[in-house]
């Protein structure tokens, strides 16, 4: 596997390949905002360093501080029941 450029321009399909994940994780991550992308006729385009970013490990430690938030709501919300 070629390594992901930062000035590159990828496809959404690109980036799912080179992120491993399945169409709707690539479909929420760009909702989410957690990969910013540019809509260009009606198709996204990701930065190479935008997919670099959100591979991270700040960004992981953000999103598993996210999860752990939620959890613990859920958690909260089903001991209120």
């Amino acid at each position: 596997m070629a390594p992901i450029e930062p000035n590159e321009i990828y496809t959404t399909a690109e980036t799912q390949e080179l992120l491993k994940v399945s169409p709707s994780t690539i479909k929420r991550l760009l909702k989410r905002g957690i990969i910013k992308a540019n809509k260009v006729g009606g198709q996204y385009r990701i930065l190479g360093r935008e997919i670099l970013r959100s591979v991270s490990q700040r960004v992981e430690k953000k999103a598993a501080k996210f999860y752990g938030r939620i959890k613990q709501k859920v958690k909260q919300q089903i001991k209120n029941w």
